[in-house]
């Protein structure tokens, strides 16, 4: 019997290893893999794979909202704050966050694009983080840019959402074609009620309402089986496409 629990430990590394190669995460994790199967496995669990999520994604946008109502501009501060104490390239990073989170689009923008000239200049959280200013700015060709980057370098790191994000892009600049095909095969890739809903916005925008009016039927059918819960975190979501359909024919 103990062969087999250490079996059942190396192949649940196994599997975060893969994970991590696939991701492009740094090397050092393998060595915690195998080097110790059982407990590196639950500590890339919960500081690597739980973080990718969509629960943990959920459940994170929720209590950070939750945060921002009881202190509103109390991240910007503190991480205003800590970067005047240590000017560092991971305090700008949080920064750069804070003040996009905080809807203070140019001041995001400007230390994005300082953290792109340095050491973070290739990672990937840093480009989508800068893409999505861009985006909340209307520079879709910046943010193209980026998003094409980390689709090129870590394919499958935020699949979905670099993926919703080019759309995004491709539609502000005026590629409408080639947003069409991004948000479907979102869709088909990945079929999430976030998906469906940019799909189906972005459709009747367009002019596409047979596109928006299958994605919105068919999010509709979706959203008969959801508890309580699975409503209260897509609360936003759903307000935003029961806006863009409210007028439609």
């Amino acid at each position: 019997m103990p062969y087999i629990g250490l079996g059942l430990h190396v192949l649940v590394a196994l599997f975060f290893a893969v994970h991590a190669v696939r991701s492009g995460r740094e090397l050092y994790w393998l060595m915690i893999l195998f080097m110790a199967p059982m407990l590196g496995s639950i500590v890339y669990f919960f500081a690597v794979y739980m973080p990718e999520t969509r629960l943990e994604h959920g459940m994170r946008k929720t209590m950070t909202a939750a945060a921002r109502s009881l202190n509103p501009g109390g991240e910007m501060r503190e991480a205003a704050k800590a970067f005047e104490l240590l000017p560092t390239a991971q305090n700008q990073m949080i920064l750069a966050n804070a003040c996009l989170n905080a809807g203070d689009i140019a001041q995001a923008v400007a230390h994005f694009e300082a953290c792109l000239q340095g050491p973070f200049a290739s990672d990937a959280e840093v480009r989508l983080g800068a893409a999505n200013a861009y985006l909340l700015q209307g520079n879709g060709n910046a943010a193209i840019t980026l998003l094409e980057a980390v689709r090129k370098d870590q394919p499958t790191y935020r699949a979905e959402h670099t993926s919703l994000n080019l759309a995004q892009a491709y539609a502000l600049t005026g590629r409408q074609q080639e947003a069409g095909v991004e948000y479907a095969n979102a869709v088909a890739r990945f079929g999430s009620m976030e998906a469906r809903a940019d799909y189906a916005i972005w459709a009747l925008q367009a002019g596409e309402h047979g596109t928006a009016n299958t994605q919105y039927a068919e999010i509709q059918r979706n959203m008969k089986h959801w508890n309580k819960h699975t409503r209260m975190l897509n609360k936003a979501l759903i307000k935003r496409l029961e806006t863009a359909f409210a007028g439609r024919a």
